[in-house]
């Protein structure tokens, strides 16, 4: 069963700022919780476990769900069909068959970035499911920040959307049952939107769960909906909660953490851990050795790991893929004589959500049957056709380093829409596109082969951005093509940007253990024409990369007037409609030398 809250916290970390004095205090509350601690006589630690002194405790975690409610979206793991609300939920019941304690949590991304089926609803869908699994706490992604923090407060507290308004308005959106949780997203006096920390007593021993997103928050989302809040260090946010849980009697202490990291050679076994790097690396490295568990996400990868924390002791690091393929299910064992985990005792282990080997679960059956008529209005209307599948890069696109049909396809529907407005060039950011267009049909009733629906397209390409046209030298174009070589430390060593026809350079990479250590952009043309570093040429790209988004900095410093395109959706649609059926554009854009 789940137990009961019995404290729930708000606040947060201080800003840059505020820091130094943040952590006196912290520094004082630990010298106090100190000197408690070794008034309890020595010989208490002695003691053999005595009978009821140990506790176990089911963890049942999972991470970047974005909405898959239906089973036909989530896709396959080696082979077989996995994930989806009705067996993910069916999973989740099933592991928490016969433990006393047990309690489902998550590390962000539940939103955003969804399929049509709840994307189009403003995830309505999607939280609603998640109540229904009995989730019980969450950390922030950076997803659940597309449509800014006052949405995102939407999402949590409830109530009706402020320009589509409600979906079944004798039945408003009532909010999110769990709790989501933002320790390291602050405002200018330190305030967080969200709790940072959120705690469960389990008899007589406290659990706290610090949530958090990647620092790199602000370069994914678009910049408008998270004006005036800052995106803190992971581990210096969690290191200054630890005394602060400490002095309130909370000695297990769990992180659930948007940032992750990937196995080599990736993805690797589910329940693996085989060369494990990225930032959840570093990250578990810095984490005060207090924290007894890492939960992570982000990189749509699987991994169950066991690293030392700085002091030498282990520390279980998990991430269970996405879209509900995976559920990590940990056996805590705790001390009530310590109050604390029994780290060697206490194991974790990834189990694949195998559609074939579960019964959907009807409840959410039910949620989708619910929503199926504003989808079937929504979403089955044909925009296009096309001739063959219009792919990702990698398997499932798994590979956001590499040139794509997808990405391209995208570029060139928004150099033909804003084209009237002057537009020579266009990029598309890979994230930006969330899933692949297949020639086979593949909905319910059957659309027929090749036509892609609304519903199709607005999965594809779900954020509802805002196109830009503006004036960039060749010398800042080229600059962007760098830009594509990510910092050290990123999720991901690369991004290739998706680029429109007509546009073509030479590209040279080196990447040395998942870092970008040098790019080399040469002989880019337009046309057949080389590109003058001096000359200006229009350029266009979503909102998102005009802000700078994912690490694309030049476009931000762009000054130069800037013309709205419209709705970058719009643009695909239209062009879809324009030029069906429409092949997938060569990938023959970029050259890479060896």
């Amino acid at each position: 069963m789940s137990v009961p809250a019995v404290y729930t916290a708000s606040g947060g970390p201080r800003t840059a700022r505020r820091r130094r004095l943040l952590a006196l205090t912290a520094a004082f509350v630990l010298a106090v919780t100190a000197l408690a601690a070794s008034a309890e006589p020595a010989s208490a630690a002695k003691k053999d476990d005595p009978p009821g002194q140990l506790v176990q405790v089911q963890l049942l975690a999972f991470n970047d769900y974005h909405g898959h409610l239906e089973a036909n979206t989530p896709g396959m793991i080696d082979g077989a069909a996995a994930g989806g609300s009705e067996y993910l939920s069916a999973a989740l019941d099933e592991l928490r068959a016969g433990n006393k304690y047990s309690l489902t949590v998550a590390a962000g991304d539940l939103i955003g970035g969804s399929p049509a089926f709840s994307g189009l609803f403003h995830d309505e869908p999607s939280v609603e499911s998640l109540n229904a699994m009995g989730l019980d706490v969450s950390s922030v992604g950076n997803h659940e920040f597309d449509e800014g923090v006052t949405e995102l407060l939407r999402m949590q507290n409830g109530g009706c959307h402020p320009v589509d308004g409600c979906y079944f308005p004798s039945a408003p959106y009532p909010g999110a049952d769990f709790q989501w949780l933002a320790a390291n997203v602050v405002d200018e006096v330190g305030d967080t939107p969200l709790p940072p920390y959120w705690v469960k007593k389990i008899e007589s021993v406290k659990v706290g769960f610090i949530g958090m997103t990647l620092e790199a928050t602000d370069t994914l989302v678009a910049a408008a909906g998270i004006q005036g809040w800052d995106f803190l260090d992971e581990a210096e946010t969690a290191n200054a909660l630890v005394p602060i849980l400490k002095a309130q009697g909370v000695d297990v202490i769990i992180v659930l953490l948007h940032e992750g990291g990937s196995q080599t050679p990736p993805p690797g076994a589910i329940d693996a851990c085989v060369g494990i790097s990225g930032p959840v690396v570093a990250i578990n490295d810095a984490l005060d050795p207090e924290i007894d568990v890492m939960i992570t996400g982000h990189t749509h990868l699987p991994y169950n790991c066991v690293l030392p924390d700085s002091d030498g002791q282990p520390r279980i690091v998990t991430s269970a893929y996405s879209y509900g393929r995976v559920v990590s299910e940990f056996n805590l064992v705790l001390d009530k004589r310590t109050n604390d985990v029994r780290r060697d005792l206490s194991t974790a282990t990834n189990h694949l959500v195998d559609q074939a080997l579960l019964t959907p679960d009807p409840a959410m059956t039910s949620i989708i049957a619910k929503w199926q008529p504003l989808y079937d209005a929504a979403g089955s209307t044909p925009v296009g056709t096309i001739t063959a599948d219009i792919n990702r890069g990698g398997v499932g696109g798994s590979d956001r380093g590499v040139e794509s049909p997808a990405g391209n396809l995208v570029a060139d529907a928004q150099l033909w829409s804003t084209s009237a407005s002057g537009a020579q060039i266009a990029f598309m950011n890979p994230g930006g596109v969330r899933s692949d267009l297949t020639y086979a049909q593949s909905q319910t009733p059957p659309e027929g082969d090749g036509v892609v629906t609304f519903g199709e397209a607005f999965t594809f390409q779900p954020f509802g951005n805002t196109l830009i046209t503006f004036p960039m030298t060749g010398a800042q174009i080229v600059s962007v093509l760098e830009e594509q070589c990510q910092p050290a430390g990123s999720s991901r060593a690369f991004l290739h940007l998706g680029v429109s026809q007509g546009f073509t350079y030479d590209l040279s990479k080196t990447i040395v253990a998942g870092t970008c250590t040098s790019v080399t952009v040469s002989n880019v043309m337009l046309n057949g024409v080389t590109l003058n570093p001096a000359a200006t040429y229009n350029v266009t790209v979503n909102n998102f990369l005009a802000d700078g988004g994912d690490n694309f900095t030049t476009f931000a410093t762009i000054t130069a007037p800037r013309l709205d395109g419209g709705n970058d959706l719009l643009a695909l649609v239209n062009y879809l409609g324009t030029f069906s059926p429409v092949a997938p554009p060569s990938i023959d854009r970029v050259n890479e030398l060896p």
